[in-house]
């Protein structure tokens, strides 16, 4: 407010270096603090100026300079547009070559900041040949430098296949695998998020993710003491097992499920969801991969994230999971019905009329899943207790099991008749004709007159 961005611009080119590197810090730090000031910043003209003298300027300015336009960039994609195209990628590749460690990892930050907005900025730093210097980076002793380029590598990534095969091309998947048994945890969170999303985009690029030889150190990753190591460890297991029903097999022969269910078991919070997706995905892809997650214990601490995480989006992803596994055949759905889960899915979808969006996602996917289980599910004792609470949209599903099972099983039909099932059926109001009514009548007819009256 008091004018202080005019009144350091001339300083940027004054004689003494020392002077032109703290107006540098100096204006660095302004931006760094919100969008509006680092709007200024570039509204003053001050980026052409910065970087006009920056190949004969000593490291120390180089570092600095490479803050600001990491601190402009950061905010928005509009401001990391401006720094694009003031001609900073050129300097920043002048940066990225240069003898100083500190240099280097200046310029791969600023880097990273400008590519992670979106495809177009993330191609304009491939355009500009960051990638091969960014991969020699990882191979530098300096494990800051290593972390900062595998961040950029996974920024640049993650927006588009071609943008992951402009990285893969340029040799970094053997590069980064070499570094997961790396005690550093900062630098296994980089890397292993660089390889996620890299695998997340294709099979090809997930099978060559595998190639590198990436398991089974990546299942160590599970057991850490990081949490964002756990997490960041099981995300890229995901990618990979999302794909194809033969790399799902894959994750499931080295050990992979067994490694993902103790890492939900072990943790609380955002760091199960990837955990939880990964058993969705893997039941999902056949009836086989879905009864190796049941074989390994998979439905007990997917119903332990339903009924005791409080994150509505991490309930969405329990529910998914667990109507992924029991999708396939009756035998599957039994497994899940005699987890007892069926009715926390029914308070799940009951409680859609919360007017939060994540609720409202988490009473979808519970719905949907607990319809994909009750088409299956012939399973009477899950069922009977819903009877009594399930809204008619889901009463038809379980009714119309009762009307499968009934006819063929007299125990079923004494048990039902004493639990008091047959005499809820009676109070159900259904339209003459419908499906529901149909299913009723089948049921009905299963008993002597006098009984159903």
């Amino acid at each position: 407010n008091s004018g202080v961005v005019c009144l350091l611009r001339p300083l940027l080119l004054d004689v003494i270096p020392s002077i032109r590197q703290t107006t540098a810090l100096a204006l660095g730090r302004l931006a760094d603090c919100d969008v509006d000031l680092a709007e200024t910043v570039v509204k003053a003209g001050i980026l052409p100026q910065l970087i006009c003298s920056l190949p004969e300027e000593n490291r120390y300015y180089k570092k600095t300079a490479a803050f600001v336009l990491r601190a402009v960039s950061k905010h928005s994609p509009q401001l990391a547009q401006a720094v694009v195209q003031c001609g900073a990628l050129e300097m920043l590749m002048i940066c990225l070559e240069d003898f100083d460690p500190g240099v280097k990892e200046g310029a791969s930050w600023a880097l990273g900041y400008i590519a992670r907005h979106n495809r177009e900025l993330s191609q304009a730093v491939v355009d500009a040949g960051a990638v091969p210097l960014l991969v020699l980076c990882i191979q530098e002793p300096e494990i800051a430098l290593k972390r900062i380029a595998a961040s950029t590598l996974s920024d640049i990534s993650k927006h588009s296949p071609e943008l992951a095969q402009t990285v893969v091309d340029a040799q970094a998947i053997a590069h980064l695998a070499q570094m997961i048994p790396n005690p550093d945890a900062k630098l296994k969170r980089q890397v292993l998020s660089a390889l996620s999303q890299i695998a997340k985009h294709s099979v090809d690029l997930a099978e060559l993710v595998v190639e590198a030889e990436i398991f089974p150190v990546v299942l160590t990753c599970l057991k850490d003491s990081d949490e964002y190591v756990k997490k960041n460890g099981v995300t890229l297991i995901r990618e990979i097992a999302k794909h194809t029903p033969e790399l799902s097999q894959l994750v499931v022969n080295l050990g992979g499920v067994a490694a993902v269910i103790d890492c939900i078991d072990s943790c609380r919070g955002t760091v199960r969801l990837p955990g939880i997706m990964t058993l969705g995905y893997v039941a999902a892809q056949s009836e086989d991969l879905s009864m190796a997650v049941i074989v390994s214990k998979g439905i007990p601490p997917l119903c332990v994230c339903l009924i005791e995480e409080h994150e509505d989006h991490i309930k969405a992803a329990a529910a998914w999971a667990l109507g992924q596994i029991g999708r396939h055949t009756a035998e599957h759905a039994r497994h899940v019905a005699v987890a007892n889960v069926l009715p926390t899915m029914l308070d799940i979808y009951m409680d859609s009329r919360s007017s939060d969006d994540l609720k409202m996602k988490a009473s979808i996917f519970a719905k949907k899943a607990l319809k994909t289980i009750l088409q299956k599910c012939t399973y009477l004792p899950a069922l009977e207790p819903l009877l009594h609470e399930a809204p008619p949209n889901i009463l038809k599903h379980i009714i119309g099991q009762f009307s499968k099972v009934l006819p063929h099983d007299s125990k079923a039909r004494r048990l039902f008749v004493t639990t008091g099932g047959l005499k809820k059926v009676q109070e159900i109001k259904a339209e003459p004709g419908s499906l529901l009514q149909e299913y009723i009548n089948t049921i009905n007819n299963c008993y002597p007159e006098e009984i159903v009256r």
